[in-house]
């Protein structure tokens, strides 16, 4: 659907919304919808980024199909998103090619990175990748120096590509650069993000995958975020160890950095494959189709990643460590890469929505209203 015509029905479906108001207590949308008496472009996309597909206001609706006026918040909202992560995106012509054939570019950028890795370490005079190693040191078959140019470049671009996106995003919705920082509004998002409070309902969860209200959507998110946190902090700790105190790996099993990576790697397969589960159970008349390569792409990914990550651990003494640890070190910087244009994106923008949510409220709040 062209965005002009998508952006005409949103506004469409939200004069209808705004004139029943039978959903504002379901999240944080309809109160924030309230505050608006006409919807632009701009609002669709803040609306649309707040939104967190629980789908209950869809089940609710008196309009929805098959009433004549098709009122579906879920699937208009879900259009509208996945057009603005490519309005945002830089360089756009990357979004739009990941977009078209996520799953494809996702898998063969992780097969170049992985045969590129392992040219430049034979090339760069490294061990055999099929001979142990002492101690699964992996230090002896890429150099800390090289591990540390190539993932940092990788993650200096998705980060610099991220930042880009969010500042077009926020600027978009009508917002002041200097106001996405304000603390008291980030401390209330984070709060809220961090909870997952719009998939809770007051104890209930939410109508997903089915019309039932569940909680199973918002604990395999919880699973998949903290997971991907997890990793995250291993991450962190490893840096500190090696450049704060000096402690060279590999590291042992009782570590830090090994019990944060293992139970991130493990978070990370529990959690996208449930998410994965649910979905195929999901009404596909509140899903964007067009959106579906790109989900699975990133779930897909996730699950490479955790899983080569755990077998690298569990084989790090074996003949097999050093290819394993060149596959997951390709897998790694192909999601790295594409993290600005995947699915990713919506966490990213649905927090930046929660924070423009909570300035709202601060400024209702002290406006009396």
């Amino acid at each position: 659907m062209p965005q002009s015509e998508l952006i005409h029905t949103g506004e469409e479906m939200m004069a209808v919304c705004n004139s029943c108001r039978y959903c504002e207590g379901f999240c944080a949308v309809w109160p924030a919808m309230e505050y608006r008496r006409s919807f632009a472009e701009a609002d669709l996309n803040y609306l649309a980024n707040l939104c967190h597909n629980c789908s209950e206001c869809y089940y609710a609706c008196q309009y929805a199909p098959p009433h004549e006026w098709m009122i579906n918040p879920p699937q208009t909202f879900a259009k509208i998103r996945a057009q603005s992560y490519e309005q945002f995106a830089w360089p756009k012509p990357l979004a739009s090619a990941f977009r078209a054939n996520a799953l494809v570019v996702s898998l063969v950028t992780a097969l170049m990175l992985v045969l590129f890795l392992f040219g430049a370490t034979q090339g760069l005079g490294g061990r055999s990748l099929t001979a142990p190693v002492p101690n699964g040191n992996f230090y002896q078959i890429t150099s800390h120096e090289v591990l540390v140019l190539a993932f940092g470049a990788a993650g200096l671009f998705a980060a610099l590509a991220l930042l880009i996106g969010v500042v077009r995003f926020w600027r978009n919705i009508g917002e002041q650069t200097s106001d996405l920082t304000n603390p008291a509004a980030l401390i209330l998002a984070v709060k809220e993000a961090l909870t997952l409070k719009y998939l809770d309902q007051s104890g209930w969860g939410c109508a997903y995958p089915e019309e039932k209200s569940s909680q199973s959507r918002r604990w395999f998110h919880h699973i998949t975020f903290y997971g991907f946190l997890s990793c995250f902090a291993a991450t962190t700790l490893g840096a500190i160890y090696y450049y704060g105190f000096g402690w060279k790996g590999p590291y042992g099993y009782a570590s830090l950095p090994v019990i944060f990576g293992t139970l991130g790697g493990i978070g990370l397969l529990i959690g996208p494959i449930g998410l994965y589960f649910l979905k195929l159970r999901r009404n596909s008349d509140l899903e964007d189709e067009k959106q579906y390569g790109m989900e699975v792409a990133f779930i897909i990914m996730l699950l490479l990643t955790s899983a080569s990550g755990l077998l690298l651990l569990i084989l790090r003494e074996t003949a097999a460590m050093g290819t394993l640890l060149v596959i997951h070190l390709g897998i790694v910087m192909a999601l790295f890469l594409t993290l600005p244009y995947g699915k990713f994106v919506h966490g990213v923008y649905r927090f930046v929505a929660l924070v423009k949510y909570a300035l709202e409220r601060a400024r209702k709040k002290a406006l009396g209203v």
